[in-house]
């Protein structure tokens, strides 16, 4: 089902992208998203955190598994730029609190460049369409603050356009990875992909 979803993207029709968007999240939330409830509340009174801490795991075709990790929080009413991150032109750690984390078991390629097995923080940096995807190998970190004094620890930086996805609106931040490796990454309005080989 996988495979025939993921074909109908290649084919980049608007109508088209709504229903795998809407597909993919539901399939691949079933299939691959692995949740962490003990971190999703508070251990004193069992509350829960604004932004729970989500994960999801998926094996590749050609058997590369990736983990990615990372705070999921709500849009609630805010406006992305203004008062919701990611704000222009400045370093979001691509979810909430700890630094989103980026794990894969074998070297890869990412949009064509090559990174090494191992286990990267996730940070991006939006200029209007443009995204800049950062893996940075000092990963257990808090958010982004700590990225200018640990940014020479870099090693991998691609850039990547925002898709056009008109009417798309996701409330909570979500990853979903396919079987193919185009990973998605979709928040408020915003969907952005980058491909995994």
């Amino acid at each position: 089902m996988c495979t025939n979803i993921l074909n109908l993207v290649k084919k980049n029709t608007m109508k088209k992208l709504f229903i795998v968007l809407a597909i993919a999240v539901s399939a691949t939330a079933a299939a691959y998203a692995q949740p962490t409830p003990s971190l999703s509340t508070h251990p004193k009174d069992a509350k829960p955190i604004a932004s729970p801490r989500d994960s999801v795991v998926a094996t590749l075709q050609n058997g590369t598994i990736i983990t990615m990790t990372y705070g999921s929080p709500g849009v609630w009413g805010r406006t992305m730029g203004k008062d919701l991150d990611p704000m222009e032109d400045s370093v979001w750690r691509a979810g909430a609190n700890e630094a989103t984390t980026f794990a894969v078991d074998r070297d890869v390629m990412i949009e064509g460049q090559k990174l090494p097995a191992g286990r990267y923080a996730f940070f991006t940096i939006k200029h209007g369409n443009e995204w800049t995807l950062i893996f940075n190998k000092t990963w257990n970190t808090w958010g982004a603050y700590s990225y200018k004094q640990n940014m020479a620890q870099d090693a991998l930086k691609v850039k990547v356009q925002q898709m056009d996805a008109p009417g798309y609106y996701n409330e909570r931040l979500k990853y979903v990875i396919g079987p193919d490796g185009n990973v998605y990454m979709m928040w408020g309005p915003a969907v952005v992909m980058f491909k995994v080989s």
